[in-house]
């Protein structure tokens, strides 16, 4: 949390010095209530993203070829189904 830090530090400076155990004090409870806070919104790291994001870039590539595949499998069921239904009528 290095971003937090500097807000961190930004917060407890504003305090009067000699009020050096309400700054600790302070700096803890900040950081235990945004710790919570974080979990709660079920965060995951940029690791964490950029590794479902490159699962994600795998699956639709792979449904692409699966849809073309299907694709490609329908048109010659048809096929053979307009030439077998000809071949009935003649």
């Amino acid at each position: 949390m290095p971003n937090f830090d500097v807000f961190f530090k930004q917060v407890t400076d504003v305090l009067p010095k000699g009020l050096f155990s309400l700054h600790q004090d302070l700096e803890k409870n900040l950081r235990v209530g945004l710790d919570s806070a974080l979990r709660k919104m079920n965060l995951v790291t940029r690791e964490e993203f950029e590794v479902q994001s490159a699962v994600l870039e795998r699956t639709r590539a792979r449904l692409e070829v699966l849809e073309a595949q299907v694709a490609a499998f329908e048109g010659a069921q048809q096929q053979t189904t307009l030439s077998n239904q000809s071949n009935q009528t003649e």
